[in-house]
């Protein structure tokens, strides 16, 4: 059975607090990075899903995020893949 990784890329919904980006912003120009706005932090989840194609990988993907792995009342996500190849 082929094997796919995926990525999943999960942020906040436009309008939802983002109180991790805001304390980066704000911490950024005692650094000296004052060129630096709009900081929003989210989080990368990759995995490796064994299924017979990619759709099949990536429908249970979606399903992982809607059920476990993002908060779709605050959150949105993006997911991406990779066939891997088996050597």
């Amino acid at each position: 059975m082929p094997s796919f990784e995926m990525h999943v890329e999960v942020t906040h919904l436009p309008g939802i607090a983002d109180p991790a980006g805001a304390t980066v912003e704000r911490a950024l120009p005692a650094l000296g990075y004052t060129n630096v706005s709009q900081v929003h932090i989210g989080k990368t989840i990759r995995l490796v899903v064994d299924a017979a194609d990619e759709d099949t990988a990536r429908r249970e993907v979606d399903e992982m995020c809607k059920r476990l792995l993002a908060n779709p009342v605050i959150e949105s996500y993006v997911i991406t893949s990779t066939s891997l190849e088996r050597a």
